[in-house]
């Protein structure tokens, strides 16, 4: 049987579009339709036996949808998860998930992705076309203002600094002097620093959230350096929000590790810490690991009955504006 939240469509920096899928039985037939507008079909291929499809030559300033069932009638339109940005590769949609009441997270109301100094004209040019009303920034100040993003000239989105440092940050690098006492000590920092987001950064992540329930159907995106731990646990919170299963949650932390190239960022980390050290010191940093995320949640569960009363307790969000937003982007 297909499993319709274990389905990754990405466009590559040629425009190609990918799919790749897990299924529960390995006799799943999949026919994959290739579709103009979510309900008009354009094209059919059928992959038996097969978890993989490609799709060449079509339009870039286009959105495409694909259709996707199984021969025991499981069937759902997804389109693409990780946008085609050459400069920012952990640049996606993180809709599309199916909440445990069954119902869906839409498309293209909700993105999360690194850095967005580095985008190219094509990027920005798609990056227009997503009609964004609110850019949430969790870098550091020096980072915003050393790597100043690149955004679309005309119908610029508000951009709202929410600047993160967790509270271990300073003190870690300080006290190690540049010996960071290799690989499992990094790794243990950056279990201590997802904890932090869950614990001590809660105003931060409670201002993003009336910011976004502050613009009628905001369309938005979160993002840090890498798109990984702070943007990471923003979009848990607002995935969670939604009503998504924790399983599904995890899944979409974790899909980080397919677009973002630990060894890509070495040189910049290094020059970035001062840091003279191997890699595989360094590496954890960079990283993407399930027990990351789960510090997080794992700190909220030893002090909060269900998420639920810490969204509401700690970042605003209570019963009217789980409404309103399950309202908006739920379908």
């Amino acid at each position: 049987m297909l499993i319709s939240d274990a389905v990754h469509i990405w466009r590559d920096a040629q425009g190609d579009y990918h799919l790749e899928w897990d299924a529960s039985e390995p006799e799943t037939q999949v026919t994959v339709e290739l579709l103009s507008s979510p309900i008009e079909l354009r094209e059919r291929y059928r992959a038996d036996h097969a978890t993989t499809a490609s799709f060449t030559g079509l339009p870039s300033s286009n959105t495409h949808y694909f259709r996707l069932h199984d021969q025991h009638g499981n069937e759902f339109v997804a389109t693409e998860r990780k946008l085609g940005m050459q400069g920012t590769p952990n640049f996606r949609d993180f809709g599309g998930y199916r909440t445990a009441q069954g119902r869906r997270v839409k498309w293209g109301f909700l993105y999360r992705s690194g850095q967005l100094s580095r985008l190219t004209e094509q990027d920005v040019s798609l990056l227009a076309s997503l009609q964004l009303d609110l850019i949430c920034d969790f870098r550091r100040v020096e980072e915003q203002q050393g790597d100043p993003s690149r955004l679309p000239a005309v119908e610029t989105p508000k951009v709202l600094s929410l600047p993160i440092t967790p509270g271990s940050n300073a003190n870690f690098f300080e006290q190690a002097g540049g010996d960071f006492g290799g690989r499992q000590a990094m790794f243990d920092f950056m279990v201590d620093i997802n904890s932090d987001f869950a614990l001590a950064q809660t105003d931060t992540y409670k201002r993003m959230f009336a910011e976004i329930l502050e613009v009628t159907d905001a369309r938005f995106l979160v993002h840090c350096a890498a798109g990984k731990d702070r943007t990471g646990f923003a979009a848990a919170m607002v995935l969670a929000a939604l009503g998504v299963d924790r399983e599904v949650i995890l899944r979409d932390y974790l899909m980080t590790a397919r677009y973002f190239s630990p060894d890509s960022e070495l040189d910049r980390i290094r020059q970035k810490y001062q840091m003279d050290l191997p890699s595989e010191a360094i590496l954890p940093m960079l990283e993407v690991h399930e027990d990351y995320l789960c510090a997080a949640l794992s700190a909220i569960d030893s002090r909060y009955p269900t998420i639920e009363s810490y969204l509401a307790e700690e970042l605003g969000v209570g019963a009217a504006e789980l409404t309103e937003l399950r309202g908006r982007y739920l379908q």
